[in-house]
């Protein structure tokens, strides 16, 4: 039978490197492979500490201690691995510039530290620190893969090391680089894998989703007026809130906004804040790491990562609970956010724009609401005006619909009549727009002729009041008067009292009818 000889357990200089080699081979997982090189040091070769810094943005510099010595701010070295004495990576050395110490002059240089005589040496600092820990070695590498800095290693130890252990040590960290690189780029495959499973999902998503309409329809003022302001906004990066009715089109104003910026090449993400368990709006947001919470059977990004480069749309904003507002509270600011589960932050770079159908001023004084996150959100408002209050739109609004149904019923229509259409142009619609294309497609659906029939049995909110006289009846009908006298009773062109009165020449004419006005006959000659 044959025999399996036991693990090596030599405490041979070359056998215990050898050995830290094939455990940080063994692991793709970056985190894991930057703690198996670190561990293995302290533990094998009985350094007092190892640390291992990557090259990495320059994303504290405000507050990095030795920013004023940093030539380039876009880049340095992050602490990202530290065993023994001192584990801490948030600590006075978590952020070190290229140049700076012992460790920055290592990287800047890709030239390697070695020293038996760490008090003797003008290289390294904090004396008094070195005899309280009985320091006498230091040992500091670059991490080099090919011609790529990745970042530099550095063991300091209580024993002296031989010129044979300087050596090996270099081949150890060539090999740590190389394991370094490859599970960087792990990570990449990974993140980039994460990333397109998570957008097909949400593609699916977006083809199902039944649109309101396919452009913005309408030459009332009211939507000149908001034409006008996604124009201006929507070639900057500025946050937009678009407020307004349920039903009026706030997600398609997000989508102009969108397709009109320069983000337009890359993805526009909608989260739908009020349909999203308070439980799990965090991980939908943010994502989550796999295991961290019961269901958790795999790692997801979330809306704001997928978003990364492109544009999110938080829709109904005002139904986020408290506690998710102070998250994003904190990604609008920091521009960045941490995955359920994870200690480490994700920076993005992401255009919000959000919509609600409240009040938020009103909601930040009920407590319901932070006044710091309205503060972020409202950069930029946007008001959507309600159909209501844009009646001379409902003509092209019925067309639109009646168009789009028709090519998808494979039917053929004439629209409606005078009739209907005045009825249409004088109902509350408090459903909106969302509410006009479901009473025509309702209607092309029971059609049996070419011209739809819309009677009050398709409209489910009580009817709009019949004025009675002495009210806002006599108010319009002397308005409409005073106009046709004024333009002697033309109703159509650009002159005419139709363009004055903002309203199409068939639907004037139905108003003059129903408020009992008619043009007075020419005076015969006597």
């Amino acid at each position: 039978m044959s025999h399996i000889p036991p693990p090596d357990r030599s405490t041979n200089p070359r056998a215990i490197l050898e050995r830290i080699t094939l455990q940080m081979a063994s692991s793709l997982d970056l985190q894991v492979v930057l703690a198996t090189i670190t561990q293995g040091l302290v533990e094998e070769l009985d350094a007092v500490f190892a640390r291992i810094w990557l090259l990495g943005p320059g994303d504290l510099c405000a507050d990095c201690y030795k920013a004023t010595d940093c030539a380039n701010r876009s880049r340095c070295l992050h602490l990202e691995a530290s065993a023994g004495l001192y584990t801490n990576l948030n600590g006075e050395y978590r952020r070190i510039p290229l140049g700076a110490l012992k460790i920055g002059n290592i990287a800047q240089g890709s030239s390697a530290i070695f020293t038996n005589d760490v008090l003797g040496d003008d290289r390294l600092p904090n004396k008094q620190w070195m005899i309280e820990n009985g320091l006498r070695s230091f040992a500091g590498h670059p991490l080099k893969f090919r011609w790529e800095l990745l970042g530099v290693i550095a063991m300091f130890g209580r024993r002296p090391l031989s010129e044979g252990e300087f050596e090996r040590l270099a081949v150890f960290a060539n090999e740590a680089a190389i394991a370094i690189k490859n599970a960087q780029l792990f990570t990449e495959v990974q993140q980039l894998k994460d990333r397109l499973q998570a957008e097909n999902l949400y593609l699916r998503e977006e083809i199902n989703l039944e649109h309101n309409f396919e452009e913005i329809i309408g030459e009332s003022q009211s939507i000149k007026a908001v034409l006008r302001s996604i124009e201006q906004v929507a070639p900057t990066d500025s946050t937009v809130l678009i407020r307004g009715d349920t039903g009026t089109g706030k997600e398609l104003i997000a989508r102009a906004i969108h397709h009109m910026s320069l983000r337009r090449t890359r993805s526009l993400v909608k989260v739908n804040c009020g349909a999203i368990p308070a439980n799990l709006l965090e991980s939908e947001l943010f994502g989550h790491e796999k295991g961290s919470f019961t269901g958790a059977l795999q790692r997801r990004i979330g809306r704001f990562e997928l978003a990364d480069g492109g544009t999110i749309f938080l829709d109904e904003v005002g139904e986020l609970p408290l506690d998710a507002q102070v998250k994003l509270l904190r990604v609008l600011q920091e521009r960045e956010f941490e995955r359920v589960g994870s200690g480490h932050s994700t920076k993005v770079d992401v255009r919000v724009i959000a919509a609600t159908n409240r009040d938020l001023h009103a909601a930040v004084k009920a407590g319901s609401f932070r006044a710091d996150l309205l503060y972020r959100l409202n950069v930029f408002p946007v008001d959507v005006p309600p159909l209501s209050a844009r009646a001379v739109d409902i003509p092209s609004l019925v067309s639109h619909f009646i168009a789009k149904f028709a090519t998808k019923l494979g039917k053929r229509f004439d629209g409606v009549s005078h009739a209907t259409m005045d009825r249409l142009m004088t109902y509350s619609w408090p459903g909106n727009i969302r509410e006009l294309e479901n009473v025509i497609e309702r209607a092309t659906i029971l059609a049996n002729g070419p011209m739809l029939q819309i009677d009050d049995t398709f409209l489910h909110a009580a009817p709009a009041p019949s004025y009675r006289e002495g009210t806002m009846e006599e108010v319009e009908r002397a308005h409409v008067l005073h106009v046709l006298q004024e333009l002697n009773w033309v109703i159509e062109g650009k002159q005419g009292a139709a363009t004055r009165l903002d309203l199409h020449p068939n639907t004037l004419r139905s108003r003059m009818q129903k408020l009992g006005i008619k043009k007075p006959r020419p005076t015969e000659s006597r």
